[in-house]
């Protein structure tokens, strides 16, 4: 389940620059009180021996920080129910993509303004993706070939014939941001958020991402049926 909007959300910061990290924990207090800083970190490392206390919702990983690099990616991944956020200054497309397939729900690059950050924690907790439409639709492309769960593909039996049709709409689109699958479905934003809200619950998956992966092999076929019906 997901937190409740009058609760903040926990955000996990790891960056082996001190003065880097004071600034993002006065960044993150200046969203009080929908957000607040659960946790720091200054390496891979460390960031694993303090989720073993306990997981916060975001966790927003320098990834040029010391041993933060793809492979630590990798480690976190081992746990689906986190939600890592990366901030690198590399501007290699490549790269941003490779960190989605390891397990980042979003990159930021360090030139963003620090509004787009928050923006970023915001979308990445009510389960989204943040990254740009042309690297996402390969990231989806490349996890549904990669990937083979059959018996979990039976959950979407759970949905109603609504939730199918907007589950295929975003197998379809692939990427879309949510005002374009809404357009689509012909329903409001809120309207569709509230449905996936459910949808996540339904089968048990913590975002957009997983949601993607469980359906995609299964909705790919009727899909254009259910989007026409």
């Amino acid at each position: 389940m997901r937190l409740l909007d009058t609760q903040p959300i926990n955000v996990f910061l790891v960056n082996d620059h001190k003065l880097v990290l004071w600034g993002l924990e006065r960044l993150i207090a200046s969203a009080a009180p929908r957000m607040r800083v659960s946790g720091t970190a200054g390496s891979c490392d460390e960031l694993l021996a303090k989720l073993a206390s306990g997981a916060p919702d975001v966790i927003v990983l320098d990834l040029e920080s010391g041993g933060a690099s793809l492979a630590c990616l990798e480690k976190l991944a081992a746990n689906p129910t986190l939600r890592v956020l990366v901030l690198t200054g590399a501007t290699d497309r490549e790269l941003h993509q490779q960190a989605a397939v390891r397990g980042a729900r979003g990159v930021v690059p360090k030139q963003a303004d620090a509004d787009v950050l928050l923006r970023a924690i915001y979308k990445v907790h009510e389960g989204e993706v943040w990254l740009d439409r042309g690297i996402l639709g390969r990231v989806f492309s490349t996890l549904a070939h990669t990937r083979n769960n059959p018996p979990e593909a039976k959950k979407i039996d759970k949905l109603t014939c609504k939730e199918r049709q907007i589950v295929a709409t975003l197998v379809k689109a692939k990427g879309a941001r949510n005002k374009i699958i809404a357009d689509k479905l012909h329903i409001s934003e809120h309207t569709l958020r509230n449905h996936f809200t459910t949808i996540y619950d339904k089968l048990q998956v913590s975002g957009r991402l997983e949601l993607y992966l469980l359906a995609s092999s299964e909705l790919r076929d009727e899909g254009e049926q259910l989007i026409a019906a």
